[in-house]
């Protein structure tokens, strides 16, 4: 019983943690990986990958890196998705990234997503991308121009006929 109650308290606290974001580190931009991404051809990836063909038809950077934590979307127990934002110095832009796991996805359950940057600044989703009545693993917002604010990446599923929407916010970054 006890291990039960623990479970389920680390549940509920993941979950609200990843609603939340944790932490804030400083600088919108931040600093660049210390190793560059290594990330090669189109296939997308849990990690996120901007030359992937779904960053490259929502207009992602090539240089464009992840910033802050990755959060994550829980449906009950199960996680679903990986919520991340990602920075690049050349186009001085960010993105949100959201990606669908497997395990979810092989439920054969279409959903609606909705994923960008939230500005703090502006009570805001800016760069938001919607995509409606999908199954595809990988979904990236468009270009935010949020680099001088404080921003998370966000992102959503809506699955019919659950009550709903299942978010999740990346850690804030100013």
């Amino acid at each position: 019983m006890r291990r039960a109650r623990m479970t389920v308290v680390a549940m509920v606290t993941g979950a609200a943690l990843s609603l939340l974001g944790t932490g804030v580190a400083s600088a919108g931009t931040g600093p660049a990986p210390s190793t560059p991404n290594t990330q090669t051809g189109t296939a997308g990836t849990e990690a996120g990958n901007p030359a992937s063909s779904a960053a490259q038809a929502a207009g992602v950077c090539s240089d464009a890196y992840q910033i802050g934590t990755t959060s994550y979307i829980y449906r009950g127990p199960d996680t679903i998705a990986s919520v991340k934002q990602f920075y690049s110095p050349n186009c001085n832009k960010n993105y949100g990234y959201l990606w669908v796991w497997k395990s979810f996805l092989d439920k054969n359950i279409n959903f609606d997503v909705k994923v960008g940057v939230w500005s703090y600044k502006r009570n805001f989703l800016v760069g938001q991308r919607l995509e409606f009545g999908t199954h595809a693993q990988e979904f990236w917002g468009n270009a935010a121009d949020t680099t001088g604010e404080c921003t998370s990446g966000e992102g959503t599923l809506t699955l019919p006929n659950e009550a709903g929407p299942y978010t999740a916010r990346s850690s804030q970054r100013c």
